[in-house]
């Protein structure tokens, strides 16, 4: 699925970058690296860094039209040698467009500093360390298209690994999916802030076990003053779902004059107004849209044409119809599996909710991130009166009068629900019978070991100085990293 969606992601930007009908050149910041300015070339340029056995990169060669050239690098001489037996396997054609590199990914990327179109980064774990270099090497308004695997760092699981490889707090809270997903974001932005360059996110995915981020880098000493504004944190009560966010940057603008300051806050009280509990904080996070929504119809619009050119291509579609729905400029979900927990209580049907949401004058959508979460503009003050007469219709018993539960429902709703059916509580998808969440290809489905190499080496015995039996020790050395 990683690959299908990739190929048509690439497929849309080959198309806008023809469009574009220019040669961009290399950024200021990256000029002093470059070997040299890259000639303009009849197609985009493609980097997979860490390329293993060059299947993705014989795919792009393949599959997607208008590809100059494709450079595959992994820095492991064994690995090298089979990915070109491979691409030689696979006909002139694949020949003839990939280079085949043996280097060090972060080396290679900061020698060829903005010369490619696209840059792949698919590692296993977390990509952190290859983001400095990386966002150097992509051109201008090129493509950074980048994988993280290690989504139990991501969601929370390990707060202070996430800090140190991602410069972030994680809360292990319900929308800790899209969580990740604004993690890696806000660690681009931050490497490319670096360097005077900022992201635009075109397509931003949690998907089974890891995220998958398509965003273009632009040089703009300008744009990266604002960047403040495009991170925030957000605040989670410890009692119920409520979630607040604050920016860490405002912009003051009056008439020509601009001032950047530090965000205002916190928007949160001392406790929690529903439940009375403290808070906890996480972030910095990437708090503007995950998404672009042009870039969405355009990739949706290149699998519907190409149906058959994509194995995976029914569940890329369902992922990207169910990412194409959300609330753009509304960040993370409630997930109604958790709020029902909470109270102890009937979860209501989805489109009741949506309903009463809508007839109170609020904006609702789903998100792609998790099939039981809501995305919606109603404050949480409103949100949880609409629970609250749900269930008064559908009543609970609650055995523990101090509980959260018992404070939230305590209260009597200033806002009273209706729940009959409101017109756009069921999205357009569903209405049209089209796919949003598809079932696992296969049972067991999730990722595989990590792949290890085996290194050879001599030993001496402890006890005499003498070779060993065999003479020989293996040592397990990881992709890309010596074992001390």
């Amino acid at each position: 699925m990683n690959r299908d969606l990739s190929i048509a992601v690439l497929r849309y930007f080959a198309k806008i970058r023809e469009a574009d009908g220019a040669s961009y050149p290399v950024p200021q910041s990256c000029r002093g690296r470059a070997k040299s300015k890259p000639a303009p070339a009849q197609g985009i340029r493609i980097l997979e860094g860490l390329a293993a056995s060059g299947l993705r990169a014989i795919r792009y060669s393949k599959e997607i039209p208008g590809v100059a050239s494709i450079t595959a690098n992994d820095m492991d001489p064994a690995v090298v040698e089979s990915m070109r037996r491979n691409i030689a396997f696979n006909g002139p054609e694949a020949e003839s467009k990939i280079e085949c590199t043996n280097s060090d990914a972060c080396l290679l990327m900061m020698q060829r500093a903005g010369e490619f179109d696209a840059v792949d980064l698919d590692p296993y774990g977390s990509p952190s360390i290859l983001l400095p270099s990386a966002v150097q090497a992509v051109a201008e308004g090129g493509l950074l298209l980048v994988t993280a695997t290690d989504m139990a760092v991501l969601c929370g699981n390990n707060s202070e690994t996430c800090f140190g490889k991602y410069g972030s707090y994680p809360l292990h809270k319900s929308w800790c999916h899209e969580q990740a997903v604004r993690i890696v974001l806000h660690a681009i932005q931050r490497a490319a802030a670096a360097h005077k360059r900022v992201i635009e996110p075109l397509i931003s995915l949690s998907i089974d076990f890891y995220v998958r981020i398509f965003v273009r880098v632009w040089t703009s000493p300008a744009r990266v003053k604002y960047v403040g504004t495009r991170t925030g944190y957000v605040w989670q009560s410890l009692g119920c779902d409520s979630f607040f966010w604050q920016r860490a940057g405002r912009v003051i603008e009056r008439g020509p004059s601009v001032k950047y300051s530090p965000g205002g806050g916190p928007p949160v009280p001392q406790a929690c107004p529903e439940t009375g509990a403290g808070f906890s904080m996480g972030g910095p996070f990437w708090a503007d849209p995950i998404h672009d929504p042009a870039a969405l119809a355009g990739v949706l619009e290149v699998l519907r044409e190409n149906k058959d050119a994509f194995p995976a291509g029914a569940r890329v579609q369902a992922l990207l119809t169910a990412a194409s729905e959300e609330l753009m400029d509304v960040p993370l979900y409630i997930n109604m599996h958790d709020v029902c927990k909470t109270l102890s209580c009937t979860p209501p049907r989805a489109q009741d909710l949506r309903s009463a949401l809508l007839n109170a004058g609020y904006r609702v959508s789903g998100t792609h991130a998790c099939a039981l979460g809501i995305k919606t503009d109603a404050p949480f003050s409103a949100f949880w009166d609409i629970m609250r007469c749900w269930v008064q219709e559908h009543p609970v018993k609650i055995k523990d009068p101090q509980s959260y539960a018992a404070k939230l429902l305590a209260k009597e709703p200033e806002l009273k629900a209706d729940f009959s059916r409101a017109q756009g509580a069921i999205s357009k998808a569903k209405a049209s019978k089209i796919a949003r969440f598809m079932p696992n290809p296969t049972p067991n489905w999730g990722p595989k070991a990590k792949h290890q190499r085996h290194v050879p080496r001599k030993k001496e015995s402890e006890e005499n100085g003498e070779q060993a039996d065999n003479g020989i020790e293996t040592i397990v050395v990881e992709d890309g990293n010596k074992l001390e």
